[in-house]
């Protein structure tokens, strides 16, 4: 079963702790939200899975296998994408481009193949540019793919950000507040086309997200943290109840709107 598996995470910058002791499990096939106020650790946790910083303590398992002090490529080839929570695409690039860029990946052959244009190599990338128009038709931008990337409006890049993670093949995949910036409306959406993503290629989703009507549609597990270290973990329902949670993040206003409150 390929599940992810943190036990005793810990990250320390010099004298602070960023999280400590974070021990949680994710089934294969589940979307579990990570949420906690700013700075309480989220993102250093996706920075530990995906290999940009490496931990103090503890472990990450995914697949049966170690991912602890593999390289981000590495990782990557396990089978582990993500996006990130500020938008990081090649700007001067096409739609396609940014796309064929995490495709071309999965493609082998030597740069000298690549500059004499071999029929195998040329073949391959029209491989490539045909698998890169799918996942812009799964989010809707297959009708942009010549436009610039900083040419989108920035709803549509975070769905192009989606398109190229989702290029990379991966099992788990590791969204970095994905509806950040958007109205209400906008996020609901986005939550749609994620739950589309999540079954049609049968993934495990991670999610920071700080609106809260997407984590509570989305989500089948919740896990909270504050202050880098394990606050709460349940279902959607219990958290959204859970009194530490509401004390320390989404407030008792959260409880009085009916839980229609959204935190931004």
């Amino acid at each position: 079963m390929n599940r992810l598996e943190l036990t005793g995470l810990t990250k320390n910058f010099g004298g602070i702790t960023a999280c400590r002791d974070i021990s949680l499990t994710i089934p294969d096939g589940q979307i579990m939200g990570l949420i906690g106020p700013n700075g309480a650790g989220k993102t250093t946790i996706f920075n530990l899975i995906t290999g940009v910083y490496q931990p103090t303590g503890g472990r990450i398992y995914y697949d049966g296998q170690v991912l602890s002090r593999l390289r981000p490529d590495q990782i990557v080839d396990r089978g582990v994408a993500r996006t990130f929570q500020n938008i990081r695409l090649f700007r001067n690039l096409s739609v396609l481009d940014n796309v064929c860029i995490g495709a071309d990946r999965h493609e082998s052959y030597s740069l000298a193949a690549a500059l004499v244009r071999l029929p195998y190599v040329v073949k391959k990338e029209v491989a490539i540019v045909e698998r890169a128009m799918e996942y812009l038709a799964v989010v809707g931008l297959n009708d942009k793919a010549a436009i610039r990337a900083d040419a989108l409006p920035y709803g549509l890049q975070r769905k192009l950000e989606l398109a190229r993670a989702l290029a990379l093949k991966p099992k788990l995949l590791l969204l970095d507040e994905p509806a950040a910036g958007m109205n209400p409306e906008e996020s609901m959406e986005l939550a749609g086309l994620i739950r589309r993503v999540h079954g049609q290629y049968g993934l495990t989703i991670l999610l920071i997200e700080h609106h809260m009507d997407v984590v509570m549609d989305l989500c089948e597990k919740v896990f909270v943290l504050n202050f880098g270290i394990k606050l709460a973990e349940g279902t959607a329902e219990e958290i959204q109840t859970n009194p530490d949670v509401l004390k320390a993040y989404l407030g008792e206003g959260y409880r009085r709107a009916g839980n229609k409150q959204d935190q931004c």
